[in-house]
């Protein structure tokens, strides 16, 4: 088995990094990596009704989807990810096989963790980490999360959609009582001392850990910047769904209602107390077809006057109710 330790910390680099290691090497594989702020979605996931889209813009949060199933999760550097990958040891669905190694080190440091439920990992029966998988070929990825030092009220706000009725066939995350390990832990220890000590207890030592070569680091980073930190891929992939979102403006109450497939407006529909002189449907037809993206909808909301159709509500309000 190959073990790899990554010092990079960006969230699109990393789930990257996944994937290659999934799709183009042949070893089994145990690694350990951290992503500064990021949100990761399931892969079956609609983005925009996982997250509270303010919050991420203000706090600059990483959106980025991943390979495997599943719920949101929030990634700050308090948390640690761990990642096998296997020729087909274990089954598919044998989450409990994966996550022994985890909890016998943890175990070690003296931390009552346990396996629990379909595949969540639990200290006193609060969750430290959620886990997901997938298959390619003969190969099994399998993932979790290690809550170490990770900012709650940032998991709470990051991961709480405001103010938006969504529907659809996305799955949904499930919201959990969460704890800490280092609040469990016998001797106090930094996040990369934990680190070291899961890889030793894993690995059976330090000494033959390894690092992505340059080679590696290129091809890693090509995926990078042609699928992981593209919109197509974090929000474009999202299945079809339907969104309604009210606001209220100087000129008065606005409601849309709108269907978004393969990333862009399919049907939408504006309703409110406000006034203008032109056809609404005009309005709606303009925006037909759109890339469902802040800055599409608001290049096309400036190829026309909003005013001829809503006085007193500007581009920028209409637009941030689409999202």
């Amino acid at each position: 088995m190959r073990y790899i330790i990554s010092e990079n910390t960006d969230a699109y680099f990393n789930l990257a990094s996944e994937e290659y290691l999934l799709k183009h090497t042949d070893e089994d594989i145990f690694y350990l990596w951290r992503n500064d702020n990021a949100i990761i979605v399931g892969t079956n996931q609609n983005t925009l009704s996982e997250i509270n889209v303010e919050y991420v813009k203000e706090k600059e949060i990483k959106v980025v989807r991943r390979l495997t199933g599943g719920g949101a999760v929030y990634h700050d550097l308090g948390n640690i990810n761990y990642t096998f990958i296997e020729n087909s040891k274990k089954s598919f669905n044998d989450f409990r096989g994966f996550c022994e190694p985890i909890t016998k080190a943890l175990n070690e440091l003296g931390v009552k963790a346990e396996f629990s439920g379909r595949n969540d990992m639990t200290i006193d029966g609060k969750k430290f980490s959620g886990t997901a998988q997938c298959k390619y070929k003969n190969r099994v990825m399998h993932h979790g999360t290690l809550l170490f030092s990770s900012k709650k009220s940032d998991i709470s706000g990051a991961l709480k959609p405001r103010d938006i009725k969504f529907t659809g066939k996305s799955v949904k995350s499930v919201a959990s009582r969460i704890t800490n390990i280092s609040e469990h832990l016998e001797s106090p220890m930094d996040v990369l001392e934990f680190r070291d000590r899961i890889m030793r207890s894993v690995a059976g030592g330090l000494d033959n850990i390894t690092v992505f070569d340059a080679i590696e680091e290129e091809k890693i980073k090509k995926l990078r910047e042609e699928k992981y930190s593209t919109w197509e891929w974090n929000y474009g992939q999202s299945p079809k769904f339907s969104m309604t979102k009210e606001g209220r403006f100087t000129g008065g109450t606005v409601e849309v209602t709108l269907d978004v497939q393969k990333g862009c407006i399919e049907n939408i529909r504006i309703y409110g107390d406000f006034f203008g002189t032109g056809n609404i449907h005009e309005l709606e037809e303009k925006l037909i077809g759109v890339k469902h993206q802040e800055q599409n909808v608001l290049d096309a909301l400036r190829e026309i006057t909003l005013s001829d159709y809503m006085v007193n509500v500007q581009d920028e309000e209409l637009a941030g109710l689409l999202f």
